[in-house]
C-alpha cells in the first residue's frame, strides 16, 4: 500500500527535498526546540484555524481534512468559503509567492473538487500586512506539474549523490545543523 503525501510537504520539497526527512527526525518532539522565528510566527498565524475560534460563520469551513485518491495526497485547509466558492491559504507575510505556495493551494483545490466542494476562486493571504493574492485556477499542464513533484516525493532518496544544494536556501534552513550537505 502506497502512502500518501502530506500537502505541506510539498512545499518543504521544493524549498529542499532532505528537509522533508529532517522533519520526520523531530516528530513528536517539541517544536520550541528547533523552530526559527518565522515558524513561530507561522504557526501564531494559524493558531485561530487550528483551534477553531477563526470565526463562527456556518459558511467558513476552517482547518478541515482533505484528501484526494487520484493524487495520493491528504492535508487541511486554512480556509474554504461556501457562499464565495473560494480557497484561502493564510502565510504570515508574503514577500514572494513561491512556487512551493502554488503546488500547496493547488492540491488543497484537487482535494476539495474531487470531495465535492466547487472551487471558483483560490487565494493566499499575507495576514501580518492584510494583503491578497489571487490565483488563476490550475490547468492541465499545472495539475501534470503537481502530479509530477508528488511523484518525485514518492521517489526521493537521501542517498542520492546528484543532489544539489542552494547554499542561500541551507543558510536559512531550520536542520541544517543536522544536514551533511551543509557547510558553514
Amino acid at each position: 500500500m502506497e502512502e500518501n503525501i502530506i500537502i505541506s510537504n510539498l512545499n518543504d520539497y521544493i524549498f529542499c527535498p532532505r528537509s522533508i526527512y529532517y522533519h520526520n527526525l523531530y516528530y513528536g518532539v517539541d517544536t520550541k526546540s528547533y523552530h526559527g522565528s518565522s515558524q513561530v510566527k507561522g504557526n501564531i498565524a494559524h493558531e485561530s484555524i487550528d483551534t477553531g475560534k477563526y470565526s463562527s460563520k456556518k459558511t467558513i469551513l476552517k482547518g478541515a481534512d482533505i484528501y484526494s485518491e487520484e493524487l495520493g495526497v491528504v492535508g487541511k485547509i486554512d480556509l474554504y468559503d461556501s457562499e464565495k466558492k473560494e480557497l484561502i491559504e493564510r502565510k504570515n507575510k508574503i514577500t514572494k509567492i513561491y512556487y512551493g505556495y502554488y503546488l500547496q493551494i493547488y492540491a488543497q483545490y484537487y482535494c476539495l473538487r474531487e470531495m465535492g466542494f466547487e472551487v471558483k476562486k483560490i487565494k493566499l493571504y499575507s495576514i501580518s500586512d492584510n494583503k491578497s493574492y489571487y490565483l488563476e485556477l490550475p490547468t492541465q499542464k499545472e495539475k501534470n506539474n503537481l502530479i509530477q513533484i508528488i511523484n518525485e516525493i514518492k521517489a526521493f532518496n537521501l542517498e542520492d549523490k546528484h543532489f544539489s544544494q542552494n547554499k542561500n536556501k541551507c543558510e536559512m534552513c531550520i536542520y541544517k545543523d543536522l544536514c551533511d550537505y551543509y557547510d558553514d
